[in-house]
């Protein structure tokens, strides 16, 4: 276990006994501290902003450790979560990958001049593809490579390099150039051990021409897995449904909770558990602002059916609806304030009252706007706050078979946080309310046009916020 697993795990169950902290040793968990096995970025995109301009998204994955990494790279369109493009890439000690998401005439590509081993090799202007949601595998959704240009992306490491073994010296850099980007020991899992975390990096949203920068930390999952999950290139394996176990740790402040599921990717839905999302907003004034807020569900594909047949799974769970051409849509509360305590929710009305803030989101990757779009997204919901400025709840209500999953009784053991209290294990069946998501918001301000040695400029400024979160777990302890 890692110095920052430690510092985590003891902070959460402090005043918890050995023999309760020792069963939360391989229990996948948020790590606050940015590290992890498993990076999930929110939200990647080469759309163009109102104003015509493209974007870039620039990604960054770290290895902090001085052991090599073994790790799959997967970008998925927003809509429904189809694989664009993935391959296996090979982190040294201490190494750093880099590279842009681009646009071209008709969806996007990687661009980079980074040496890092990749299986395949990586050429620049690699070119996102449509073969997994085209032909016999077409969705509701459409099949153009237009679907390409925005979505989110996770890096799974896969297996930690043995020290000295042949692979560490074929992807270790030798004057900046590792050797053995070639060679035959990277397309097996020989000298591949237990992935072991300690991965980091961010993403970061470039609009040139509108003068926009927006850079966002991935979300890290650590303790993911007890085994090596190395795959071929050109799978779709590993995935976030491979946690081994599949047990989670999640703590709300007060109490933590470390359940044992049945699937693994229950266990990691677990810990992106949230039944609110809260954020602020800030539109028009004399900054001409405007604010956007990317809500990705990045477990969504496991819990429904996008099949053309429309045929349901055997048993639809957490979210409410399959796939269709309007997507899977989620419906959920809406509560806004102003700065000023008022909520265009509350008070006096005529009769018959407008109905109560409820919204939907249909896609894997959402975007909300709140007035004109800041990232040009085509799964996009429009949301009419009713002030320039203030706040937002979005609330998961639990409906009668979504938005929860539930562990089985005596699954979950709870521990308090804040005191010495003797951990308490359910007597029923627990349930986690909500959706899984991650997330963040944008903030964009106009100051006009400046005067500069080159000419006039556009002044834009741009911010991100993350989102902050609610959770909402029962049982009986």
């Amino acid at each position: 276990m890692n110095t920052f697993k430690k510092k985590f795990l003891v902070s959460a169950l402090a005043g918890v006994s050995a023999v309760g902290l020792a069963g939360t040793a391989q229990a996948v968990n948020v790590n606050p501290d940015g590290l992890g096995q498993v990076l999930i970025y929110p939200y990647y995109t080469v759309r163009e902003s109102v104003d015509g301009a493209a974007f870039n998204s620039l990604i960054s994955v770290v290895n902090s450790t001085n052991a090599g990494k073994a790790v799959k790279v997967r970008f998925l369109e927003g809509k429904n979560s189809r694989e664009v493009l993935d391959f296996n890439l090979y982190l040294s000690k201490y190494d750093v990958w880099t590279a842009a998401v681009t646009p071209t005439a008709d969806g996007a590509r990687i661009d980079t001049s980074d040496l890092s081993c990749t299986r395949p090799s990586l050429a620049s202007g690699t070119e996102f593809r449509n073969f997994a949601y085209s032909g016999n595998f077409s969705d509701f959704a459409g099949t153009s490579l237009d679907r390409t240009k925005e979505g989110y992306l996770e890096i799974i490491e896969m297996g930690t390099v043995v020290a000295a073994s042949a692979t560490e010296t074929a992807i270790t850099h030798v004057n900046g150039v590792p050797p053995g980007c070639a060679s035959t020991v990277l397309a097996s899992n020989a000298n591949l051990t237990a992935p072991s975390g300690g991965l980091f990096g961010s993403i970061t949203l470039v609009n040139p021409k509108a003068g926009l920068d927006i850079a966002v930390d991935p979300v890290a999952l650590d303790a993911f897995s007890t085994n090596e999950i190395w795959e071929d290139p050109g799978t779709e394996l590993p995935n976030l449904g491979q946690a081994v176990p599949p047990k989670s740790v999640v703590t709300d402040g007060q109490y933590t909770y470390i359940s044992t599921w049945t699937d693994g990717i229950d266990a990691v839905s677990a810990t992106l558990m949230h039944d609110n999302i809260y954020n602020e907003f800030v539109t028009g004034g004399i900054a001409a602002a405007n604010t956007d807020w990317v809500v990705t569900f990045p477990t969504k594909r496991w819990y429904y059916s996008a099949e053309p047949s429309g045929n349901a799974l055997p048993v639809l769970k957490l979210f409410e609806a399959n796939f269709t051409a309007s997507g899977a849509c989620d419906t959920m509360g809406v509560t806004v304030y102003d700065r000023e305590e008022r909520t265009h929710l509350a008070g006096e009305d005529f009769s018959p009252k407008p109905p109560a803030g409820v919204a939907s989101l249909c896609w894997e990757a959402n975007v909300i706007s709140f007035a004109k779009p800041v990232l040009g997204s085509e799964n996009s919901y429009n949301l009419k706050a009713g002030y320039d400025t203030g706040w937002v709840g979005l609330n998961f209500k639990k409906l009668t078979s979504a938005h929860f999953l539930e562990v089985a009784s005596g699954s979950t053991t709870r521990f308090d946080a804040t005191s010495a209290g003797a951990p308490a294990t359910s007597s029923d069946a627990t349930q986690y309310i909500g959706l899984p998501v991650v997330g963040f918001a944008v903030q964009v301000f106009n100051n006009g046009a400046l005067e500069t040695s080159a000419g006039l400029v556009n002044a834009n400024y741009a911010g991100r916020l993350n989102h902050k979160f609610s959770r909402d777990i029962t049982g009986t302890f």
